[in-house]
């Protein structure tokens, strides 16, 4: 376990707004609640795979093509819902541009734990483990905890 100087270990937590991430989020918070832990909630944006690719794209407005905004905007709904205004851990945020597995194996470099839902809003929704989360497990520089959700439908 890392623990730097003056704080308890360092837990990353990647959150994406999907209902998986979130529940990694509270996992992740009681975590840090039971060890005096500092939460770290990480998300990654990047511009959508053919945005600009066909040359000519209609306007947008501003607010269209923020995406870090956006992504900044998910994330903090997501810590909002779970952690409610005044969490009872400290926690910081990160919103960095670039492939979901390359951010959060670089946030958690050095952290105790990289904590991350099972299934994002990839695309197939009945595997058992997303790629973000298989890619982290294989290349995680620290322990990396995968929380499974409770199924929809028992």
């Amino acid at each position: 376990m890392t623990v730097h100087p003056g704080e308890g270990p360092r837990i990353v937590v990647g959150v994406d707004g999907s209902e998986s991430s979130k529940q990694a989020l509270r996992w992740a918070l009681r975590h840090a609640e039971v060890t005096g832990g500092v939460l770290e909630t990480v998300t990654a944006w990047e511009y959508p795979q053919l945005y600009g690719s066909l040359g000519w794209m209609p306007p947008l407005s501003e607010e269209e093509v923020d995406f870090e905004r956006i992504a900044r905007h998910v994330l903090l709904d997501a810590v909002k819902e779970v952690a409610g205004p005044e969490p009872s851990v400290e926690m910081r945020t990160t919103v960095a541009f670039g492939p979901p597995t390359s951010v959060l194996l670089e946030a958690s470099k050095g952290a105790s734990l990289l904590v991350l839902g099972s299934r994002g809003h990839g695309g197939f929704t009945e595997a058992l483990l997303g790629s973000v989360g298989q890619h982290c497990t294989h290349h995680g520089t620290c322990p990396v905890v995968i929380v499974r959700g409770v199924p929809e439908n028992p």
